[in-house]
């Protein structure tokens, strides 16, 4: 076991009582020193917190314990719905008490304001005794949360939307009590002295309002984002050894026989072992035809059942079905942070300090040079200024949209791994293609076999031998074509592979090679008719890819093999042109079938390269970033990967598989290329969305912080101002939603 390292393994804790953004990076700061924790990403929008951790120096209670003693509770990850919605009713009830405490204060602000100044109140409702009762209850009970939170930031040495709402109302609180007990008791009965308790009472309610049309609409997003939980079956029914038994989906085992009836939804990953039926993959794809499934199909968990009964035998139930992993990579695209939230959170840190200090100088100002001696005013101002300061808009621009987003996506089949590559991609303007299984089916299937020596068969035989164990399209064109056939490929060893170009294996005593002809000159192979030459060129003037045949060194044959150009490739291309993204394809293959297939995709000839391998595509990709270009990279995920980590966004043209997960920095689950520019075009609407809330934010507070400071404000204004600008930033985060499904069924 020596020289082994420990790996750290990763849990989501729910998160309660964070104000802002400014309370998820003290809860990252805090737990991220813990020994044994190796990485944390806290979430304020989604309430959550992501720590990865060594289970040998630190378990996760220690955690929770961690983040109880800076203010705030965390969950373990299935009590986080319970613990969010406890959360949201123990403010619904905060906000109607404060609500109905408020109302009577109302009265002596109703008096202030010069339409109703002459209207009668009843004496009982402007008697200061009561209104110091009524906001002392406001104050100190409905607003302790305020004050405990501001505590624990205050002690974490760092502040928040709480050190801002406890300072400002504290300091209009204090006021009012102090001319309660020390001002003349004829002028304060007859409300000559102005009294702010309504001021304080006002905006905790305003505050607390705010705080709950937040929760809410985030509560919304949250669950369209987490939508996939409702395709994870609970209980179903297995089959063992001819026993039909119900248990929880967390307990199937792999090679389990699970019953699906039509109309269920599959609960697992696995193949049909008898029964046909047409399965509804668009909850999970985006694609809304039916699949007919026979026996040997693949399904997997998430998808539904249209028509017939069938049998599946398990290749993963539970946590390590492809519809969880895309669930944790949704939850981690949401969690993960753009360049433009990192900057937001770089402004949010020092905006609340920035803000007590305007109004401590503002105060001086008003005291000193404004009106010198005026108390009175001083203090109105400097406390509308606490009161208007918002740092939870910025906060909240960026991250609710995001959620949005990232959900719809998925929803749509495609699968973004990190916020950031989504900022990248609405900035596209080059885009590389791969040919096979982008551009093309990425199912070539054989189109002539030439041979100068023996048989079509024996050729086939032959290469299908050397390309057993070969996972690339062409090799199982040749498996496929040989099993059609009837031949049984003899065994084969001593393989010798060359990426992107051909392998070589012992067959028969016989060192038998298959490759392209950039393989054949390097092995030095000689040809045994010029036939074969004739052969390869017509057939590469069609626009199909030839591969050539050796037998010791010696050419004695080739194949040649058609691959169709997807279906809408040309709308595809002509949509990413619109948007102006220029559209190149780099290809292992021959220049013939590569110009063949970009013409039918509408891609200008000198916008095509071939004859590149794994690592001139890689090149290529950061030749281009070199020249400025914003460069996106699509391809198969595999042969493709150097070139689609280097790209600005990867994307992994999936096949529904698993594996097709783990490549880019976006996964198109389906590899249609309809996905790409319809990725573009909702990421080009979200990072709009966000510089419309930045904007707002910003806007809102280089407007209403000066007329606060100017007097321009009553206090209880600006701290309601305040309160609604968070609601209205996430309203149209949320209003995205709908934009981003008209979208989904628009072109550009």
């Amino acid at each position: 076991m020596d020289g082994m390292v420990d790996k750290g393994i990763t849990i989501d804790f729910s998160v309660q009582g964070m104000s802002c953004t400014a309370c998820a990076a003290r809860i990252e700061k805090t737990v991220g020193k813990m020994p044994g924790v190796e990485a944390v990403a806290v979430s304020y929008s989604a309430r959550t917190a992501w720590v990865q951790y060594k289970p040998d120096l630190i378990q996760p209670l220690k955690i929770m314990e961690q983040i109880g003693k800076i203010g705030f509770k965390a969950a373990l990850p299935e009590h986080a719905k319970e613990g969010f919605e406890k959360e949201r009713s123990r403010l619904r009830l905060r906000l109607i008490i404060s609500l109905i405490l408020t109302a009577p204060l109302l009265t002596a602000m109703v008096q202030h304001l010069a339409p109703f100044a002459q209207i009668e109140m009843p004496s009982l409702l402007t008697n200061p005794w009561l209104q110091l009762g009524l906001a002392t209850i406001i104050q100190f009970i409905i607003g302790l949360p305020f004050y405990i939170g501001a505590y624990h930031a205050v002690r974490s040495r760092a502040t928040n939307m709480d050190v801002l709402v406890a300072t400002g109302t504290s300091a209009a609180y204090l006021y009012s009590h102090y001319l309660v007990f020390n001002a003349d008791r004829a002028a304060l009965f007859a409300h000559e002295v102005p009294l702010y308790f309504e001021t304080s009472a006002v905006v905790i309610t305003a505050v607390l309002l705010g705080k709950f049309i937040e929760a809410s609409v985030t509560s919304r997003a949250q669950s369209d984002a987490s939508g996939y939980s409702k395709l994870l079956n609970t209980v179903v029914r297995v089959e063992r050894a001819g026993v039909m038994m119900d248990i929880q989906t967390e307990f199937v085992r792999e090679n389990d026989y699970v019953i699906v009836q039509a109309g269920q939804v599959i609960p697992v990953d696995g193949v049909i072992a008898s029964g046909e039926s047409e399965v509804n993959e668009s909850l999970l794809t985006g694609e809304s035809v039916p699949l007919a499934k026979r026996p040997g199909d693949p399904v997997w968990a998430g998808t539904r059942n249209d028509s017939g009964v069938l049998r599946i035998r398990t290749t993963a139930a539970g946590h390590s079905t492809m519809l969880s992993r895309i669930v944790d990579l949704v939850r981690q695209a949401q969690r993960s942070k753009s360049m433009i939230q990192r900057q937001v959170d770089t402004v949010s840190a020092w905006f609340v300090p920035a803000m007590l200090l305007l109004s401590l100088g503002t105060f001086i100002l008003w005291i000193t040079v404004a009106d010198p001696g005026n108390w009175t005013m001083a203090f109105r101002c400097a406390v509308a200024v606490v009161l208007a300061a918002c740092p939870c808009a910025l906060g909240l621009a960026t991250p609710i949209s995001l959620v949005v987003a990232s959900s719809r996506l998925a929803k749509r089949g495609i699968v973004v791994k990190e916020a950031g590559a989504l900022e990248r991609l609405a900035q596209l303007d080059m885009l590389v293609l791969d040919k096979t299984g982008t551009l093309t089916e990425g199912k070539p299937r054989v189109s002539q076999v030439h041979t100068t020596f023996g048989s079509r068969q024996g050729l086939l035989r032959l290469a299908a031998a050397v390309e057993a164990s070969s996972t690339h399209p062409l090799a199982i064109a040749v498996r496929a074509e040989a099993m059609q056939a009837g031949l049984v490929p003899p065994a084969a060893t001593d393989f010798e592979y060359t990426t992107g170009k051909g392998v070589e294996a012992v067959v028969e005593q016989r060192r038998i090679g298959v490759g392209n002809a950039s393989f054949a000159a390097s092995k030095h192979w000689t040809f045994a008719s010029a036939s074969i030459r004739s052969f390869a060129e017509e057939r590469q003037q069609l626009g199909e890819t030839v591969l050539y045949t050796s037998d010791n060194n010696r050419v004695i044959g080739a194949i040649s093999f058609i691959d169709a150009v997807k279906p809408y490739a040309k709308a595809a291309v002509t949509q990413l042109r619109k948007a102006g993204v220029t559209v190149i394809v780099a290809t292992g293959d021959h220049p013939a079938p590569a110009l063949s297939a970009a013409q039918i995709a509408g891609i200008s000839p000198s916008q095509v390269h071939a004859n590149m391998l794994p690592e001139d595509k890689l090149e290529l990709v950061e030749r281009l970033k070199e020249q400025d270009y914003k460069v996106g990279m699509a391809g198969d995920g595999w042969n493709d990967a150097p070139a689609l980590a280097a790209a600005d966004v990867g994307m992994a043209m999936g096949d529904g598989t698993d594996a097709a997960l783990t490549a880019g920095h976006i996964t198109l689950l389906q590899p249609r290329m309809t996905a790409i520019p319809e990725a573009l075009l909702i990421s080009r609407l979200t990072v709009r969305n966000v510089r419309q809330n930045l904007t707002f934010a910003f806007i809102y507070n280089a407007l209403i912080i000066p007329f606060a400071a100017c007097g321009l404000l009553q206090p209880w204004m600006a701290g309601t101002a305040m309160a609604f600008s968070s609601v209205s930033v996430v309203g149209n985060a949320i209003r995205l939603n709908s934009r981003l499904r008209r979208a989904a069924v628009q072109s550009f």
